[in-house]
């Protein structure tokens, strides 16, 4: 039978790069062990250099969010490496560009449902149950302003995002009872490499990958008795575009 890990544990997907590499490197430094979970070996081992963490407190998992078994095997990946769950952050994202619904094909509107809403419910019930046994946890979405701008091109994207949302507060009303933290952040533009670049965007207005990974932190640091259900994040003053 496997030993009860003695730190707290973090799963946390894209952990890759940009916002979920920031929110692994936080939890690291907070104490956590970490489940890391894209689809790049190569970036997350980086990742796991950067934590500082030694083998046995990191676990990659190299896995495609956007398959069907995909939740069930992140979650016994965990459950057989440390045999608990503390923390889920339901981090990676996928969108193609801009498209209309008019010409999106099949595949890229599975793919976005999948991986922004599917497999982040899957995950989140099952270690759900795992939390409500220990009568603690914090499971955190990170959501982002198109659930509510709905920008042309993005409808589908924007869809996914605005039912992690409304997943989040019904989750919360199911598992308060349980001690268990649900919260989703709600990020405006954030500097990543996702973003491309473009003269008419001033970058050092947008937010920083660690912005989004310390309010993750501000969640789970957050006393037993209450649960920030919904943070929404803004840059202090809106991307400046030139004229």
């Amino acid at each position: 039978m496997t030993q009860t890990h003695p730190n707290p544990v973090a799963i946390v997907t894209g952990a890759g790069r940009g916002i979920g590499r920031a929110i692994a490197l936080a939890l690291a430094r907070e104490g956590y062990s970490l489940a890391i979970a894209s689809r790049s070996r190569d970036e997350l081992e980086q990742t796991r250099r950067l934590t500082g963490l030694p083998a046995d407190r990191a676990l990659i998992v190299l896995i495609d969010l956007a398959e069907q078994d995909a939740a069930e095997m992140l979650f016994e990946a965990t459950i057989d490496c440390f045999d608990r769950i503390d923390v889920l952050v339901n981090n990676a994202g996928w969108a193609p560009a801009r498209t209309s619904i008019l010409k999106m094909v099949d595949a890229d509107t599975h793919r976005v449902l999948d991986v922004n809403l599917r497999t982040p419910i899957a995950l989140s019930r099952l270690v759900a149950r795992r939390m409500a046994e220990a009568g603690a946890g914090a499971i955190v979405n990170i959501a982002s302003t198109a659930a509510t701008n709905s920008p042309a091109g993005e409808a589908v994207y924007a869809a996914a995002k605005a039912g992690i949302v409304a997943f989040t507060r019904a989750a919360f009303a199911d598992l308060r009872e349980y001690g268990i933290k649900v919260s989703v952040i709600i990020p405006g533009l954030v500097d990543t490499a996702l973003i491309p670049a473009s003269k008419r965007l001033d970058r050092s207005m947008m937010l920083a990958p660690d912005d989004v990974a310390s309010a993750v932190v501000a969640i789970v640091k957050s006393p037993a008795h209450s649960c920030p259900v919904e943070i929404v994040l803004h840059p202090q003053r809106a991307p400046e575009r030139n004229r």
